[in-house]
């Protein structure tokens, strides 16, 4: 498999601290980085040994690239998917795709039409413990899933209290930040699509204006099963949890809406309970391993554009609902 050239689109601490490492520690090379700050590009680059911080697009889409990393706030990745795709990059896209699914359907819809790869960054859906649950209910061991529950809250780091709790034209909000996540984990483990959505947020802790800081939701699938979720900014000592019942069992995970590959899954069924064995690789290798595949023809990414189109379709349907208090109903 050809080792991939990187321009990253974004001087961020998801690419420091997560994207960077993963790109190298499957074979591939960053040739440059982009920040809207020339000083930040410029310190960027020589702190992680990046030849080229660069503020224009253009400079960054005319190198030795194969492909972009995306990770500046939600309202350019549209623009900035749309260039690297006019100069035949390959997308690999943070979540949201975007603040609005027609902009969102634009840039996915183009890579299609190029042949290009567009991929989107949830992670979760890499894990380990998702991957096990996926594969009890395939293998029918859970019987039919009628329910499940997803806790995601958490406290938002100080260093990240910035546009997600005020400024609502980048998509500040915890549902397009973390129910978002949610959606794309039970769309992966049931292998089912969401049908409607009932929301009911809180604001006001750390966010301002109408900005929502705190979300509860249910989701109806197609098959009826209902979803709960609870996703937060402002829980300093909740921890991470996934659960799935269904008619002749339950899956229980813990610790597994993570960017790290840890927690447990233990399958409760009328035989008693067994912890499923579980695969540590690194969510974000495993990633980047199957982009890798994608692009040289051989498989799939493992979230493609259509699933960030599905999980951005329910977070919007869920910002309406928590505004609205109104069910809403959710397709592509």
């Amino acid at each position: 498999m050809h080792a991939l050239r990187w321009g990253l689109i974004g001087a961020t601490f998801i690419a420091r601290d997560w994207m960077i490492p993963a790109f190298r520690n499957t074979g591939g090379t960053i040739a440059s980085i982009l920040s809207s700050s020339p000083e930040r590009a410029a310190d960027f680059a020589r702190a992680n040994d990046i030849p080229v911080g660069t503020t224009d697009l253009d400079t960054l889409l005319a190198g030795e690239i194969d492909a972009v990393y995306i990770s500046t706030t939600n309202e350019l990745h549209v623009p900035q998917a749309l260039a690297a795709i006019k100069a035949g990059k390959h997308v690999l896209c943070e979540k949201p795709l975007a603040v609005d699914f027609a902009s969102a359907r634009e840039m996915v819809d183009a890579a299609e039409k190029a042949g290009l790869v567009f991929a989107t960054n949830h992670h979760l859906r890499n894990s380990g413990t998702h991957r096990a649950m996926r594969e009890a209910i395939v293998a029918g061991r859970i019987g039919r899933p009628l329910f499940a529950k997803v806790a995601h809250a958490r406290y938002l780091p100080e260093f990240l209290q910035g546009w997600r709790l005020t400024n609502p034209e980048k998509g500040a909000g915890v549902i397009l930040d973390i129910t978002t996540h949610d959606v794309d984990s039970l769309r992966h483990i049931l292998g089912e699509n969401p049908k409607s959505v009932l929301c009911m947020t809180q604001t006001g802790t750390l966010a301002t204006g109408a900005i929502e800081d705190g979300a509860m939701s249910l989701i109806e699938f197609d098959s009826g099963l209902i979803a709960q979720t609870h996703d937060a900014f402002t829980t300093r000592f909740a921890s991470t949890s996934l659960e799935i019942h269904g008619t002749d069992g339950s899956l229980l995970g813990t610790d597994c809406m993570t960017q790290d590959p840890i927690g447990e899954v233990v399958l409760r069924t009328a035989a008693g309970e067994e912890t499923l064995s579980i695969d540590r690789t690194n969510l974000y290798e495993r990633s980047l391993h199957a982009f890798g595949r994608a692009v040289a023809g051989t498989g799939e990414p493992s979230a493609s554009g259509v699933d960030g189109l599905w999980s951005l379709a329910t977070g919007l349907a869920a910002v309406e609902s928590g505004r609205s208090g109104q069910r809403v109903a959710v397709h592509i």
